[in-house]
């Protein structure tokens, strides 16, 4: 059966080779005693790794083959800095290397603008999180972090948390083979519109012509504002089964009103 074929950065990637463990530390061997080609071998013998990382990132918007680009950097990195008298499996020593690079271009790329200030301080705050884990033996409380860096403590969570990926509100988070469910469902449903009386009255009489569930769903959902998780939990049904009856009832009130 053939392999699935992609081509990335003009790269087949259903052609790329992967080493056996042996061959990985033969190569090193060699690479470490200065041949100029076990290098591009190890290179080559380990893109796979690199894209078993950009897996993850199938849904972002970003080209992935500058993604991939970037994911190498951190390969070639791990491959000059490794060293096999500490007896770690290669994968485990470039995972985090490959997964730093990734991270890193896309927090800088990212199309939200974060004050160089607080950048400063959160990369500020990652090294010292990074000292007391290591110190410690436990993530440490923001407080402590704040403590070290002698900051307010709602300046440094604030700093963190600019620094994390953002997402979009349709994410998909769930899928059971037929309805997805996004980020979106999740999220509290607060908003205050005002609508013409007519508009008013037309969705009243479509409410009380749904089936009793659906009507209930719909009520609680968009006038409550409950989620679909606290619906299921309420009902005791699934959340896909609250996403399609929820989605059901929308559709049928569409109906009657056009």
């Amino acid at each position: 059966m053939a392999r699935h074929k992609v081509e990335i950065c003009g790269v087949n990637t259903a052609n790329i080779k992967v080493l056996t463990n042996e061959e990985m530390i033969e190569l090193f061997k060699k690479y470490q005693s200065g041949d100029p080609f076990a290098k591009e071998d190890l290179v080559n013998g380990n893109l796979k790794l690199v894209l078993s990382i950009l897996k993850r990132y199938n849904n972002r918007t970003d080209n992935m083959d500058d993604l991939f680009q970037v994911g190498c950097i951190g390969l070639i990195k791990a491959i000059e800095n490794f060293d096999l008298s500490h007896e770690v499996k290669f994968s485990t020593y470039a995972v985090p290397m490959i997964l730093g690079e990734v991270r890193r271009y896309l927090r800088d790329s990212s199309s939200l603008r974060v004050a160089r200030s607080t950048k400063d301080t959160a990369y500020k705050a990652l090294r010292v999180k990074e000292e007391l884990t290591n110190r410690l033996g436990k993530e440490p409380s923001v407080s402590m972090i704040a403590q070290v860096l002698d900051k307010p403590e709602f300046e440094v969570a604030n700093a963190i948390d600019s620094m994390k990926e953002t997402i979009s509100m349709f994410e998909p988070i769930y899928n059971d083979g037929g309805d997805t469910i996004y980020l979106a469902d999740q999220l509290e449903d607060s908003s205050n519109n005002n609508y013409s009386l007519d508009i008013k009255i037309a969705l009243k009489e479509a409410l009380q012509r749904l089936k009793e569930k659906e009507r209930y769903i719909l009520l609680e959902r968009y006038i409550i504002g409950k989620t679909q998780l606290e619906l299921a939990e309420e009902i005791g049904i699934s959340q896909a089964q609250i996403s399609r009856l929820e989605k059901s009832g929308i559709e049928n009130i569409k109906k009657m009103i056009l």
